[in-house]
């Protein structure tokens, strides 16, 4: 890399002003990137995969495939209302 050189004071500022925007520019991407994995990184998305990924060798997979999300979406409420009522019965 080769060194700049600057004639004036204004030009250092100017350039530190680029350097700090490209800087947050960057994190606000690292942010929104953790974001969405968090986001992605689901028991019904792994399992959605999951069963993707295989779906031509499971028997009926294209209709397993589909209806494997809906089941998972009202299945994990009611498992963590079962566990929740059953740790306030104790």
């Amino acid at each position: 890399m080769e060194n700049k050189k600057y004639t004036s004071y204004a030009q250092i500022d100017r350039e530190l002003e680029i350097l700090k925007v490209e800087k947050e520019i960057s994190y606000q991407k690292l942010v929104f990137g953790v974001k969405k994995t968090k986001e992605n990184f689901t028991p019904q998305n792994i399992v959605s995969d999951l069963i993707g990924t295989y779906s031509s060798v499971i028997p009926y997979g294209a209709i397993v495939s589909a209806s494997v999300p809906f089941v998972l979406n009202k299945a994990i409420p009611f498992v963590k209302d079962w566990f929740a009522k059953r740790k306030r019965g104790s």
